[in-house]
């Protein structure tokens, strides 16, 4: 299951004068997910050229940052170092960074040896000795994982950050109104969307306007691996998330997608403290899972 069934995109508010407008649409995918663009008042020349610039962009993430296929976070998994990262790679350890030290350490790429034995049904004890954001060593001029056997992965980042320069490329073709769903969803100009926020059965509970600002929903348990069924995020220390359903909202994708991952691992107060530390992200949705010994099931705390 992917993002996109706990976004659902109900509907935009027509603006006086746009409501007859053009509309463009294109689809393609990135990273394991559907893209969709959705262009409003363009003229058809301008959507060809945006939309073919779209399909090269991300045809560019994923050769830096899919794990199936020979991309650049592949070959830096696989030799432990990467010497002169691409822009793009060095944008992400540096958001990695940020939300890593924002969220004391509950957001962390270095997961991925974690996830691939939960999803094998294998020992996990190795792999946690693996994870350790401190072990990342990067600069401009290199990548190395300073650990042998471990790699990270930018799963809770690269479509946030695809759709981030996507609206960047939006900005230079001069498209004023354009909606883009990568699994989170960024709106751009003066139109409002309505947004639908759900949980991991598809349950909508509240509905946001949306408008040049971007939301991400993470659902733990909305994809489950492994022979035990465990949920899909995963802890650095390798415990269970305590949050069912995560919405964020922010000014940037990217940092909207790796936060709602990194919330559905922390406890209420922890959560709180993150958010004071990133100004402009605010938490539309937060769902207790089932066994969390919060005092409600929708605590209120700093989810406001």
């Amino acid at each position: 299951m992917n993002r996109r069934r706990f976004l659902l995109l109900t509907a935009c508010a027509a603006l006086p004068g746009t409501a007859r407008a053009a509309t463009e649409e294109w689809q393609g995918r990135a990273m394991g997910a559907d893209v969709t663009l959705r262009l409003h008042g363009a003229s058809p020349v301008q959507a060809r050229g945006f939309f073919a610039e779209a399909a090269r962009l991300l045809a560019h993430v994923e050769n830096l940052f899919s794990l199936h296929r020979d991309s650049d976070l592949v070959r830096l998994n696989r030799d432990g170092r990467l010497r002169f990262p691409a822009a793009g790679m060095v944008e992400l350890l540096a958001l990695s960074d940020r939300l890593h030290r924002a969220t004391g350490g509950a957001f962390d790429p270095t997961v991925q040896p974690l996830w691939l034995a939960r999803a094998r049904g294998e020992d996990e004890a190795t792999a946690r000795a693996l994870a350790g954001w401190q072990a990342v060593d990067w600069s401009q001029a290199e990548v190395r994982l300073t650990r042998p056997g471990m790699a990270l992965t930018f799963n809770g980042l690269a479509q946030g950050w695809a759709a981030d320069r996507l609206a960047e490329a939006a900005a230079r073709h001069d498209l004023a109104e354009l909606l883009i769903d990568a699994g989170e969803i960024r709106a751009l100009g003066v139109r409002d969307w309505r947004v639908g926020l759900a949980d991991a059965a598809g349950r909508e509970h509240r509905r946001i306007r949306l408008r040049d600002r971007a939301v991400a929903t993470s659902s733990p348990g909305g994809t489950l691996i492994g022979p035990h069924g465990l949920p899909h995020i995963v802890a650095p220390g390798g415990g269970v998330p305590l949050w069912d359903t995560i919405s964020v909202s922010a000014d940037s994708a990217a940092l909207a997608d790796g936060l709602s991952t990194a919330l559905c691992l922390m406890p209420p107060k922890a959560a709180c403290a993150a958010m004071a530390r990133l100004p402009g992200c605010r938490i539309e949705l937060a769902i207790a899972a089932q066994d969390a010994e919060f005092p409600d099931k929708m605590s209120s705390f700093c989810f406001t």
